[in-house]
């Protein structure tokens, strides 16, 4: 398990946990630069925000 280190929310990172699948994050739009004081992975729900909040749509949680 990871933690967000936006807002401390548990979450799981497939890079981070040593999984082979590829991580939920690479199905997101690479199109917007994260913050350089932002170090390590953000939850899904703060990285869809930010993506949101900053110009380019998030896709929809898979069901």
């Amino acid at each position: 398990m990871s933690i967000c280190t936006r807002c401390g929310a548990r979450f799981t990172c497939a890079m981070a946990d040593g999984d082979s699948a590829p991580c939920w994050c690479t199905a997101l739009p690479p199109a917007v630069e994260v913050p350089q004081e932002a170090v390590g992975c953000w939850c899904p729900a703060c990285l869809r925000a930010y993506i949101a909040a900053h110009g380019q749509p998030a896709p929809a949680p898979p069901p």
